[in-house]
């Protein structure tokens, strides 16, 4: 599974999002974008990761970072996810696991001691090119929006 390292052009992609528009990432272009990479909408890890980047997207927004969510889910199940939880920025599904793997996002990691194939929690930043910044793979649900904003000059 290949992963994106910094200097690497972002694989370019077109989601369903949670409201059922088509989202590309073509249609981000010209804005530093943190796509954000989760197992699955409604569990608990993923349910702090996606609140804690709610609660801190005014900052990120402020230093002019979009933030983008994507999982396997269908749009439906995202827009259930999004009005629970309240979250506001995109979230996009691939189903079909297209997108989660051109980023990496998707193959063999350690769940609870055994290796299984799934969704592993990864971070992308890109520039307004669409050229990665940032690439982390494999990261804690909780704390990670913290360390991420101290990764990007944003403080903790």
């Amino acid at each position: 599974m290949a992963r994106l390292e910094p200097g690497d052009q972002a694989p370019d992609f077109t989601l369903p999002s949670d409201t059922g528009e088509q989202v590309s990432l073509r249609d981000l272009r010209g804005r530093k974008l943190v796509l954000f990479f989760y197992p699955a909408a409604m569990t608990p890890g993923c349910t702090t990761e996606a609140c804690d980047f709610r609660d801190s997207l005014g900052a990120l927004q402020a230093a002019g970072y979009e933030v983008v969510g994507i999982s396997k889910d269908e749009p439906a199940r995202l827009a259930r996810f999004r009005e629970k939880e309240g979250l506001t920025y995109p979230l996009l599904g691939d189903p079909s696991l297209e997108v989660l793997k051109a980023y990496g996002a998707y193959g063999e990691k350690q769940n609870y001691g055994k290796t299984v194939q799934g969704v592993i929690r990864s971070t992308i930043v890109l520039d307004e090119d669409g050229t990665v910044t940032l690439a982390r793979y494999n990261i804690k649900a909780k704390g990670h929006v913290a360390s991420l904003s101290k990764a990007l000059g944003l403080g903790a």
